[in-house]
């Protein structure tokens, strides 16, 4: 009789830690309790008008051509109970006053829970000014964040029209292409450089969407880096190395699929080549990405069902003033309370966990590393600009993201701490 108890109490720790998303697995498979449909759509968001670029300071004149499109992208997801949304656009980021009046709009137009929507930009320095760091009046800039909002809400919208039944899947892979960039100078200080010795998450997280006769709808990616290929001195619309990354590997696959690209927490990682105006260093990075995403997109096994699920909190951080020395052990002085949004989303046992702001690397991984389910994806510059989250220790040290904070000590783990409590909590 002992013997009995003893397998059904193997038995039953067995069943609860496969169910509970512990277990890692080469390609994730959602629940099979529904199910799931799936919509995509893609619209072209670049500029008709020149306007001023956003991402460094000092560039101020308007761009003077486009080199290559911006768009942003949509996914919506559905368990015949609950709908939810992904949108990622090819731009700097949205601010609070955006972000919120948009996704109020697009409730009000679709019915989705405030919760459910998760918008996003991949943190491109290669496109136009639209208001995130503050009102911009320069001729046509109002113009264009008016017609992006209208954007925004029509290709959700145009998502919600193209949904079907769909089957998923998830890997990861590696890139090596991305650096920390908090780097030591002679005099003491930490500058925007190269430093191979930090922290710095190499994944390369690809969920693929498929019709039910296996043909893929859809890849969504996710890589920590900035989009600071191009630099301060390039004029030209780009994506940078997101949309060559969507390019590359929309090409590589027939050119039936949409590839939406999202930055996962990557506020002290630049890509190896740049900030400078060389376009092949952007198409590097772009294609050398997109060959890993390729590579294990074709590895994938994409599986029927799965639930829909999701949960938001606003998070208020300590106010830090910013100070203008990139010296170690600087005088931090208070200033107002800063919110932050939290959001987590899960599809299946595939979660998305999404911040409103610069996400230190050495965050990311920790939330990753605690979550209960190892497919999990960091998205960054989510639903708000609450500007850069940096680790405790980056204060001491010193360096331009400290400078540039807008909270205090603290942040790091009040953000890793609420996240993952509100993946544990999620049904």
């Amino acid at each position: 009789m002992k013997s009995t108890h003893r397998l059904f109490a193997v038995l039953a720790a067995f069943i609860m830690i496969s169910f509970s998303g512990i277990m890692p697995s080469v390609a994730s498979k959602p629940q099979k309790n529904s199910s799931l449909r799936a919509g995509v759509a893609r619209i072209n968001i670049t500029p008709l008008s020149p306007i001023p670029m956003s991402g460094y300071g000092g560039r101020n004149d308007e761009f003077q051509k486009v080199r290559d499109s911006l768009y942003v992208t949509a996914i919506v997801f559905s368990d015949e109970i609950n709908q939810a949304v992904i949108i990622t656009a090819d731009l700097i980021g949205f601010s609070d006053k955006f972000s919120s009046e948009t996704i109020h709009k697009i409730m009000k137009e679709t019915g989705l829970r405030e919760e459910n929507i998760l918008l996003s930009a991949t943190h491109n320095h290669g496109g136009p000014v639209n208001n995130t760091y503050g009102i911009n009046t320069y001729p046509g800039v109002a113009d264009y964040v008016v017609e992006l909002q209208g954007k925004i809400i029509e290709v959700v919208l145009k998502a919600k029209k193209n949904m079907q039944e769909v089957q998923l899947g998830t890997a990861k892979g590696k890139c090596n292409m991305n650096i920390n960039r908090r780097a030591r100078l002679a005099d003491g200080s930490i500058g925007l450089g190269r430093n191979p010795d930090g922290p710095c998450d190499h994944d390369v997280s690809v969920l693929r969407i498929d019709d039910m006769d296996k043909n893929p709808l859809a890849l969504f990616v996710n890589w920590p880096c900035h989009g600071t290929v191009s630099g301060n001195k390039n004029y030209q619309i780009t994506g940078d190395w997101p949309g060559a990354t969507s390019r590359y590997v929309e090409n590589a696959m027939g050119g039936q699929v949409v590839v939406p690209v999202t930055a996962g927490a990557s506020a002290d990682i630049n890509p190896i080549y740049g900030p400078n105006n060389n376009f092949r260093d952007i198409d590097a990075i772009g294609m050398l990405v997109g060959e890993e995403v390729v590579r294990v997109a074709k590895s994938i096994t994409t599986f029927p069902g799965g639930s829909v699920s999701a949960l938001k909190k606003t998070i208020k951080a300590k106010g830090k003033k910013r100070f203008e020395s990139r010296f170690p052990d600087q005088k931090l002085e208070t200033a107002d309370p800063v919110e932050i949004q939290l959001s987590v989303l899960k599809v299946g046992n595939i979660v998305f966990a999404g911040v409103s702001g610069e996400l230190m690397t050495e965050i990311g991984l920790r939330i990753k590393a605690q979550s209960p389910f190892s497919n999990t994806i960091i998205i960054t510059h989510c639903n708000g600009n609450s500007g850069y989250l940096c680790t405790n220790s980056t204060y001491q040290e010193g360096g331009y993201e400290a400078m540039a904070s807008r909270t205090m000590p603290g942040t790091e783990f009040l953000i890793s701490d609420n996240i993952n409590e509100m993946i544990r909590s999620l049904p």
